[in-house]
């Protein structure tokens, strides 16, 4: 699967290429090794506060298309390969970045795009796909070494790994909803996963399995997830940045598509020819902000969408950590 292979992959800087040689931008005692004790966290309450509730979500059978306008534009790193993007609060998000050798970890401030720390993976020959923080806790996936990672939110130390249940098994991308773990693995399914589970255990504790369908039909590709207001949106990967840059919206309870959104005209003509495709949602509950950005991207963008993204009903009311 030629997925991950970019043709107009660049070097990173050599600011950041010699941060991750050192493993941190901030704290160069970054990695432990893989047998590392590990605590479950202090708390997995998510750690942004809850959305308010708003009008429940129609038919879900009704495919809801969306417009939108640019809020924001904001600067984001040319050398980052966007895998994963939560928003934590105060401006600021955590971004993890694939290909092997130079996948990282880092925590971006929203106005300037400043890198503030960055970890390696402890690894070359990891590649670096979805994030969600949880308490103390980050969990990481990898796309095809077969297991993921634990990091401590307070120094960005790895403290441990988890595998998955069958090693042809991919990490692509990841999100919380509250009280379980959403993953994603290039397919049409989307598992659903315990994580104090996974974290006491050290293997990938999975609760149940969705099938994502599109009018019935399977709806694979799924790559980076962000939990909103009771639904699931996805960005669905493209193998050429020319096709149509889109994400979905997913009812968590049947797999259904219940909505769609086209961003395939964010960046200029000549920004997308520098660029890749695009991946990377995350919202800010408590500012009711979504913002999007992709793989070397020069901007990250908040956007509004319309109509404005309605409270679904099919899971209970949770916050987004």
């Amino acid at each position: 699967m030629i997925r991950r292979f970019n043709p107009f992959a660049r070097v990173a800087t050599v600011a950041l290429a010699v941060l991750l040689s050192y493993g941190c931008v901030s704290n160069p005692s970054s990695a432990a090794p893989s047998g590392a004790s590990r605590a479950l966290p202090t708390s997995l309450t998510p750690t942004v506060a809850a959305p308010q509730a708003t009008t429940p979500q129609a038919d879900p059978n009704t495919i809801t298309t969306y417009s939108y306008s640019v809020v924001n534009r904001y600067p984001h790193d040319t050398s980052a390969w966007t895998e994963g993007l939560v928003y934590i609060g105060n401006d600021t998000f955590y971004e993890s970045t694939g290909e092997y050798e130079r996948s990282s970890l880092r925590e971006v401030q929203l106005a300037t795009g400043q890198i503030s720390r960055a970890v390696g993976l402890g690894d070359a020959s990891f590649y670096g796909e979805g994030i969600s923080p949880i308490g103390d806790t980050i969990f990481m996936l990898t796309w095809k070494n077969c297991r993921g990672l634990f990091f401590r939110r307070s120094d960005f130390s790895l403290t441990g790994q988890f595998s998955y249940p069958q090693c042809a098994m991919e990490g692509w991308g990841m999100t919380y909803d509250g009280s379980q773990l959403i993953m994603s693995d290039g397919t049409s399914t989307l598992s659903f996963i315990d994580p104090a589970a996974t974290l006491s255990s050290g293997q990938l504790a999975i609760v149940r399995q969705v099938q994502v369908t599109n009018q019935g039909i399977p709806q694979a590709m799924l790559n980076e997830l962000e939990y909103i207001n009771g639904s699931i949106f996805a960005n669905v990967w493209q193998p050429q940045k020319d096709l149509p840059q889109t994400v979905v919206q997913i009812d968590p309870a049947s797999g259904q598509v219940i909505g769609h959104l086209d961003l395939s005209n964010l960046l200029t003509p000549t920004e997308r020819a520098a660029a890749d495709v695009l991946n990377g949602i995350a919202y800010d509950a408590q500012g009711n902000r979504l913002f999007v950005t992709g793989k070397y991207w020069p901007a990250l963008f908040e956007i509004r969408l319309q109509p404005p993204i309605s409270y679904h009903q099919d899971l209970p009311l949770v916050s987004k950590g």
